[in-house]
């Protein structure tokens, strides 16, 4: 087979590698995106979910940026839930729940509707690279492909070993091949090369499973989805549901301990401290006779159920066991056991925030080869691994999000300067300035800077320009118009608020926590209009209220982040040999040389840098 030359390959067609294809091919580059297998594009390999805490935020910054994650995922779930509700807008996070087998379909669609995207079904066991520059791949068909750049998204396969009970074999996923041949070339190029493990639980005949003994968790009424795009919204929803283990449960599990894996030394990778397993639970939280266990459906038309929380790498026959202890499973039967995994990845530290790697220019790194976990981190990581290939090929600088633009600026910034000990996993405790990164302003923060890079369409743009003006009128308005006491006072009663004695504008009243906007409306006469909302207009109303009721909680996040972000715009030199800088401590100039920040502000985040470090490389700046 001969092949033309590419722009950029994509090695993997996982979340990462799915979303690299589509946004440097938007972006005008060649594209050609290897998959050992074409029927799984982007496969759900572990929960049949997109979103979730802090997570549900990154997929809307995809959808802002023009990634497809977002767009997917609102024509394939099942179920839709805003999390976190009962607290601050700054903590609400979308979450789905998806036909696993649609979701593939659709990404594989939308990509093959993609101009400038190429697709090969093979492995690729290699890279051709000459002196500090990639050229290209090596397939295991014996192929050579050239390319400018090669962005490798290669999730569990690198020399993946599946663990189940005694059990080990080679594996990327259950029922697929381990990929061998990258990671020792890496390693012979100077990369460091670890082990990291994950897990799954076991998949169950729904046929099988006691409904009626489990608490049934059902979506929202009002699905807002993930993109900002007019995508379906799905008028039906199938439910989850809640069960619990008990201490016959953990009895039973205990009894398989001494062939676990994770117990007796075989398993030399670390596991995901905020995804553990049932064993690891069991031994962590001893003191607990019973978890939370969530029963996921895996799509519209099958009867296979995910049981999240009971991620298992113990004998097939002990986990068969245990679940049927759990209530509600007494007569289940599976389709699969849980199983753990090991993997090689590749320390981020080695990165700049480009994605690009410090060794050999031209290779990019995204997903869980960097260490995280999840297909959002990875499919974030995918996307900005695309534009970034595609900048560096028409010699422009490389986008870098800051921790105060996205919640995938803090994610890449805390690879980068902090590396990781465990998979990492996204938490909106990690965003210093989460209240700016609302899952709400997503595309306020990053449509506008995607329009510029030429991945958000037209159309697009101009939806996000109408919001955007849409919303400072409702603002306006609210700002302008006046509310009686007659007329709002029984409101505010009802709403267990205080009465007002005089007129007051809207704006004012609705930053009483009692009081929503939806509740204004439905009550006041002057707000009539906005009664019988399209979708459109319900999410301008939202935003308004949002900026509204924390404005002053906004505006202080904003002079605040506007401080640290002139340590970002402190430029270090590039290579440079902290070694030279005495007043340094020995493990600051240890530190400093190993990662290299480029900015004051990188440096400031790097773990063991203190200030008085800081001040230091300020001095010697000039500064």
């Amino acid at each position: 087979m001969y092949f033309e030359p590419y722009d950029i390959i994509v090695v993997g067609a996982g979340h990462a590698g799915c979303e690299a294809a589509a946004a440097a091919a938007n972006m005008g580059s060649k594209v050609l995106l290897i998959t050992m297998d074409m029927r799984l594009m982007a496969s759900m390999s572990c929960n049949p979910a997109m979103g979730g805490i802090a997570k549900g935020q990154i997929v809307r910054e995809i959808d802002a940026l023009g990634g497809y994650s977002g767009i997917v995922s609102d024509r394939t779930m099942i179920q839709f839930r805003m999390l976190n509700k009962s607290k601050g807008p700054a903590m609400w996070s979308p979450r789905c729940q998806s036909d696993k087998t649609m979701f593939s379909n659709e990404w594989r669609s939308l990509l093959e509707q993609t101009p400038n995207v190429d697709f090969w079904q093979d492995t690729v066991t290699g890279l051709l690279v000459a002196g500090d520059q990639v050229k290209g791949v090596k397939t295991m068909m014996g192929g050579e492909i050239e390319a400018k750049a090669v962005i490798l998204t290669n999730g569990t396969f690198l020399n993946g070993l599946i663990h189940i009970g005694e059990q080990s074999f080679s594996g990327g996923r259950m029922g697929e091949v381990a990929v061998h041949g990258i990671s020792e070339q890496l390693k012979d190029l100077g990369f460091e090369v670890k082990r990291l493990k994950t897990g799954t639980p076991v998949r169950i005949d729904g046929r099988t499973i006691d409904f009626d003994r489990l608490i049934e968790q059902k979506g929202d009424e009002e699905v807002v989805g993930f993109s900002y795009t007019e995508t379906f919204r799905i008028q039906k929803q199938r439910s989850c549901w809640i069960a619990h283990t008990s201490l016959k449960v953990h009895d039973t599990l205990r009894k398989g301990f001494k062939y676990s894996p994770m117990f007796n030394g075989r398993i030399q990778g670390v596991g995901p401290r905020y995804c553990p397993s049932i064993e690891d639970k069991i031994e962590r939280f001893s003191g607990k006779d019973s978890h939370q266990l969530f029963v996921e459906p895996e799509g519209w038309t099958t009867e296979e159920y995910y049981l999240n929380g009971f991620s298992s790498s113990l004998p097939d026959y002990i986990q068969y066991e245990a679940l049927r202890q759990i209530q509600g499973f007494e007569n289940a039967k599976i389709f699969r056991p849980g199983y753990a995994i090991e993997y090689d990845f590749f320390p981020p530290e080695q990165l700049y925030h480009s994605l690009e790697t410090r060794l050999v220019h031209g290779l990019y790194f995204a997903g869980q080869v960097n260490g995280t976990t999840g297909y959002e981190e990875a499919a974030c990581q995918g996307l900005m691994a695309g534009i970034n290939a595609s900048l560096a090929l028409r010699d422009e600088k490389p986008l870098v999000l800051s921790r105060y633009e996205a919640y995938i600026g803090v994610l890449i910034d805390d690879l980068i300067t902090k590396g990781v000990d465990e998979p990492y996993r996204m938490f909106t405790s990690r965003a210093e300035h989460r209240i700016l990164l609302r899952q709400d302003n997503a595309d306020a923060r990053l449509t506008e800077m995607s329009y510029k890079l030429g991945l958000a369409k037209e159309d697009r743009y101009q939806k996000y320009c109408e919001k955007k003006q849409m919303v400072e009128e409702i603002k306006a308005l609210l700002n302008e118009t006046y509310a009686y006491p007659d007329e709002i006072n029984g409101l505010l009663e009802q709403n267990g608020s205080s009465r007002i004695e005089q007129k007051a504008k809207l704006a004012y009243i609705l930053l009483r926590p009692q009081l929503g906007l939806q509740d204004m409306i439905m009550a006041l006469p002057t707000l009539e209009s906005f009664r019988n909302a399209d979708r459109f207009l319900k999410e301008c109303l939202k935003e308004a209220e949002i900026q509204i009721k924390y404005d002053s909680y906004i505006q202080k996040e904003n002079e605040l982040s506007d401080k640290l972000r002139r340590l970002e715009n402190v430029k270090l030199p590039k290579d440079f040999d902290y070694h030279g800088l005495q007043s340094l401590s020995y493990e600051s100039r240890e530190k400093l040389n190993r990662y290299q920040p480029e900015t004051l502000g990188q440096a400031s985040r790097i773990s063991g840098i203190s200030p008085a470090d800081i001040n230091v490389l300020a001095i010697f700046l000039g500064r």
